[in-house]
């Protein structure tokens, strides 16, 4: 692999659901590894989800709760999330918050059950913002 230079300033964010969008900075499929800019408007739920491989977030700008711990991340504030790790958090404040997370593995979102509804892979990630991108520079281009 060589390395690279990506202007992230100059991506698109893809709108997730109403609130969330997302950056996707790097992708290996092979490892089913992502990174990517996270960016929620304050109010914003993330849902219950468990993560098949580690997560590190590292929050840039803004504040979110995590609400199985009720703790307060701003600024600056890491979270390490093992593999199995089982999480919910919220955007909180008058601000949107931004985070940068690198994850390994499938994300799985839970129901009310902890039985999984929907599944996230890097493969899915990465076909879903190269279409949204594509889609964005086609509606440019006219």
């Amino acid at each position: 692999m060589t390395q690279y230079l990506l202007r992230a300033d100059a991506l698109p964010w893809q709108p997730l659901k109403p609130g969330f969008s997302m950056k996707l900075l790097h992708t290996d499929i092979e490892a089913d590894m992502r990174v990517q800019l996270l960016r929620l408007e304050p109010g914003t739920v993330i849902e219950r989800h468990r993560h098949e491989g580690a997560v590190h977030a590292y929050n840039l700008v803004g504040q979110r709760l995590l609400l199985d711990t009720r703790e307060l991340v701003g600024p600056g504030g890491y979270v390490y999330e093992p593999p199995g790790n089982v999480d919910s958090w919220m955007a909180v404040g008058e601000e949107p918050v931004i985070v940068f997370v690198t994850l390994q593995g499938a994300l799985s979102y839970l129901d009310e059950r902890d039985e999984v509804r929907a599944t996230n892979t890097t493969r899915a990630t990465a076909e879903s913002y190269q279409r949204f991108v594509a889609e964005q520079v086609g509606a440019t281009a006219r």
